[in-house]
């Protein structure tokens, strides 16, 4: 069973970035710490919550972080390396579980289609826009996918 690096774990940091106070993300959920949208208990988070110090969101993350791993390492039947393994991390860690088992990117990697599983991190560019319903491209996302599909190649050539 495969876990996150310390590299990985920076990563996903660094893309949802530290807010000790409830806020709702940009597809509109409220979110806090390192991206959670639940606790240690399964509570949402709602407004007006707050977190007392960056080590307690710190624990929030490793705690979420887990289920991201366990459907990494349960829906993937190929072998990756650390690189692959913390670029799925990531994607899950922001899409959710059910979006990484339903997807082509999935379905491409689980027929050793590296390379086609590496394009589809790029189709999922897009949030549903909380008041009108739409989807749209988040330039966040463009460059949060860009950078886990950098990082999915990485160690391509030693794998296949």
């Amino acid at each position: 069973m495969m876990t996150l690096s310390k590299e990985g774990e920076k990563l996903i940091k660094s893309f949802e970035g530290l807010r000790l106070n409830a806020y709702r993300d940009s597809a509109g959920v409220w979110t806090i710490g390192y991206g959670s949208t639940r606790y240690h208990d399964g509570y949402t988070v709602k407004p007006g919550d707050k977190l007392a110090s960056e080590a307690q969101a710190d624990a929030l993350f490793e705690n979420t972080l887990g289920q991201y791993e366990a459907a990494v390492n349960k829906f993937v039947e190929v072998l990756l390396s650390q690189q692959q393994f913390d670029a799925l991390v990531s994607f899950t860690y922001n899409e959710g579980t059910g979006a990484l088992g339903k997807s082509t990117l999935l379905y491409k990697l689980n027929l050793s289609d590296y390379e086609g599983a590496a394009s589809q991190f790029l189709v999922w560019n897009k949030i549903t826009n909380p008041i009108t319903g739409e989807k749209v491209v988040l330039d966040a996302l463009v460059k949060r996918r860009k950078k886990e599909r950098e990082l999915f190649l990485t160690d391509f050539k030693t794998i296949t």
